[in-house]
């Protein structure tokens, strides 16, 4: 039988692996402080913040979970990140060490500052 898929971010974080769970409900939660109006969903089989932008997204894997705010929004904290695996787009985040809870802060506040800044209707 398959395995019915998440559509809300708690179920997405219960399927999650085990060893992930307190990180990501931690994460959603650092998120979510951080942009209180902000509407979580589920799209493309992740959990997102919009309002009704994108706000930022994150996803679990096996061993990591990878946050996903936008480039610009990760640009100004370049040298913090250098002690974490990142792409462009993404900060990837290993279970098995705490989370950089301050660094995640100031990148989704940076996020939000961004977020205000944008004129168009664009999702992106």
């Amino acid at each position: 039988m398959a395995r019915k898929r998440p559509t809300t971010a708690a179920e997405y974080i219960k399927a999650a692996p085990p060893e992930g769970q307190a990180h990501l409900r931690k994460l959603h939660a650092i998120l979510k402080s951080v942009a209180p109006k902000a509407k979580a969903v589920i799209k493309w089989g992740n959990p997102f913040f919009v309002e009704p932008r994108f706000v930022y997204a994150y996803s679990a894997h096996k061993a990591h979970l990878s946050l996903a705010p936008t480039a610009a929004a990760m640009k100004p904290f370049a040298k913090e990140l250098k002690a974490h695996e990142t792409t462009k787009h993404f900060l990837k985040l290993r279970y098995d060490r705490p989370l950089p809870v301050a660094l995640i802060r100031k990148i989704a506040k940076r996020r939000m500052q961004d977020l205000r800044q944008q004129t168009g209707d664009g999702f992106w």
